[in-house]
């Protein structure tokens, strides 16, 4: 399904799907142990943001974390936002954590938290459930007939 949205989502805007590999981790981890693959996981979405070494690039456009205890909008809201953020040519960047969330050095170098719902999804789900939104968010921009 992701990749169906992502194509849906291709007339209306560039969009790139970037992955990065879980921080290994077992069961049963002391909290101590979940900082510590929450801030290896950190280190990895930062890379891909900003870049290495002297592939380091000044960010540009706002970067939006999804976090349980960000923003909540409606549909109509978020495709409002979504055409001031393009009106006003910035890109977005969307960064969903692992099974644990993100550490607070993502949180703290972000423009916006963005929470979905009040419910807790896998970050699998999180992510196909913001490609439907960002799908929403644009047909109700171009006045297509899918939101109701």
């Amino acid at each position: 399904m992701e990749r169906e949205y992502v194509k849906r989502i291709g007339p209306y805007a560039g969009m790139e799907v970037i992955s990065i590999k879980e921080a290994s981790h077992g069961s049963a981890l002391n909290p101590a142990e979940i900082e510590q693959v929450k801030r290896k996981e950190a280190e990895e979405i930062l890379k891909k943001i900003e870049g290495e070494g002297s592939q380091k690039t000044r960010r540009t456009g706002l970067i939006i974390a999804l976090d349980e205890r960000g923003k909540q909008y409606t549909s109509p809201e978020f495709a409002k936002f979504i055409l001031q953020s393009r009106d006003g040519g910035k890109n977005i960047t969307f960064i969903i954590g692992g099974c644990y969330g993100l550490h607070s050095t993502i949180l703290e170098r972000t423009d916006m938290n963005l929470s979905l719902s009040k419910f807790t999804f896998t970050h699998e789900m999180i992510r196909q459930i913001l490609l439907e939104q960002l799908y929403r968010a644009f047909t109700i921009i171009s006045g297509k007939q899918y939101h109701y």
